[in-house]
């Protein structure tokens, strides 16, 4: 080791899913959208001028904070923008989880918040879901320096009745409690009602999912203002402009095609269910997810070889090698002819 290595920050890096160049496959490893975006998205991209794009954008993203405000009834000094959720979270990490006390979030759930923790030297524990999958309540009372999950989490797509999510936050008001909603359109209640009473409380989206805009990089966080203005002052002591003009107007055009989002959503929930009943003739298990993805696991054979056999038919999953999970797979879920391709090739393989 040379003398200056000795002083990098050293980190295990997130890994995310697989983005092959082949254009002939079905791709439900990344939980992208299968719809394009709304067509006001393509309509807004054509009107974009040499001349706006010559310019810095708006720092404070005013346009999308407006039309994000607007829509969930929300004041704009509520609302923090972000390239991605991913940013979003890395900056509450940053600013909210400073701490000697550990955070607690789950042991099976979003790797990248590991990750953060590791990266930004914050101690942490791993709280064990419940036999089924399910996270425990009881188990983030203990002390602590935050806390942070999913709901629904991930990969397992289970949710946490809000009852149970206000139970975490009322018991922890001496810290901040971030609920990560990346997958609460497709069929879970929100915590946004809780905003009003808790401002120790941040919920995050992104436009990743329901939106159909991983490519746009856009998520955003809502909380009480003092969170926010906490948030804005980390971010402009790091980057001013997080975010590109093309994605603050593709934003906001996409949020007022609320239209168009229930329509696509109901799609993906309709197809979910289908593909569900689909696995079970095939003898699969799986939680009873709530996101735009099952976690499935065969009684008879391994994820593993089903994971091979399905990537050499051009149909990727994901397969997360690590204890309690390493015989599941995460199957995204696609458009119907797209599932009924990916399930084609599940009952071949098990015949």
């Amino acid at each position: 080791m040379t003398v200056w290595e000795k002083y990098v920050r050293k980190v295990t890096p997130y890994v995310p899913g697989e983005q092959p160049d082949n254009k002939n496959i079905v791709k439900l490893n990344t939980n992208e959208n299968p719809y394009p975006p709304s067509p006001f998205v393509k309509k807004a991209m054509e009107g974009i001028n040499d001349e706006q794009l010559r310019l810095y954008p708006d720092p404070k993203a005013s346009l999308l904070v407006k039309a994000i405000a607007k829509h969930y009834g929300l004041k704009e000094e509520q609302i923090f923008p972000g390239v991605g959720s991913d940013d979003v979270l890395a900056m509450c990490f940053l600013t909210f989880f400073q701490s000697e006390k550990p955070i607690f979030f789950p042991d099976i759930t979003y790797s990248f918040y590991e990750v953060w923790a590791n990266l930004y030297r914050i101690p942490y524990e791993k709280k064990p879901l419940g036999e089924n999958f399910q996270i425990c309540p009881k188990d983030y009372l203990g002390e602590n320096g935050g806390i942070i999950f999913p709901n629904p989490n991930a990969p397992t797509g289970l949710f946490l009745p809000l009852k149970e999510v206000e139970e975490i936050v009322e018991k922890n008001r001496d810290v901040i409690v971030i609920v990560d909603e990346a997958y609460i359109d497709f069929g879970s209640q929100t915590a946004l009602p809780l905003l009003e009473r808790y401002d120790n409380l941040l919920v995050v989206h992104t436009f990743s999912k329901s939106r159909a805009m991983a490519g746009a990089r856009i998520g955003f966080a809502m909380g009480d203002t003092k969170l926010i203005q906490y948030l804005n002052d980390v971010k402009f002591s790091f980057n001013s402009y997080t975010l590109g003009l093309p994605s603050l107007i593709a934003g906001a055009r996409a949020i007022e095609d609320n239209g168009y989002f229930l329509e696509i959503t109901e799609k993906i929930k309709n197809t979910r269910e289908w593909t569900k009943r689909e696995l079970r003739k095939l003898g699969f298990s799986f939680p009873d997810s709530m996101g735009n993805f099952v976690f499935a696991s065969h009684e008879k054979y391994r994820a593993e070889d089903i994971f091979v056999y399905l990537k050499e038919k051009n149909i990727y999953v994901r397969h997360f090698q690590q204890p309690r999970v390493d015989n599941y797979l995460r199957m995204t879920i696609g458009t119907k002819e797209q599932m009924e391709r990916f399930l084609d090739c599940l009952a071949q393989f098990i015949r």
